[in-house]
């Protein structure tokens, strides 16, 4: 499972304030590291951390490093934690069993 679901490790964390007017879930990856998922620019994935899982867009930035990611406005997650990213399938909620950590 560990191939299909390659883990990522946060080098980032924004976390937005009302008057902000780009905020809420997002979660920033290299194209070639969510090419790798076959996740797409925009598309819907589960953010698997190590309390809790959540839905967020993605959006490629080629300015972080390989294997790295930046979310935003994710609770439970901190930086340095690793963190796992899965297509979200409209039929089903995925399950993860493996030890994030």
């Amino acid at each position: 499972m560990s191939r299909a679901f390659p883990p990522l490790q946060i080098v980032g964390f924004i976390a937005t304030k009302r008057s902000d007017t780009d905020r809420g879930p997002l979660i920033r990856v290299r194209s070639d590291d969510a090419r790798l998922r076959l996740i797409d620019d925009g598309e819907l994935v589960w953010v698997y951390g190590p309390r809790r899982h959540e839905l967020a867009p993605v959006v490629y930035d080629d300015t972080l490093p390989r294997g790295g990611v930046v979310v935003r406005d994710l609770a439970g997650l901190a930086v340095t934690e690793i963190v796992r990213l899965i297509k979200m399938d409209v039929g089903h909620r995925p399950v993860l069993t493996t030890n994030l950590a």
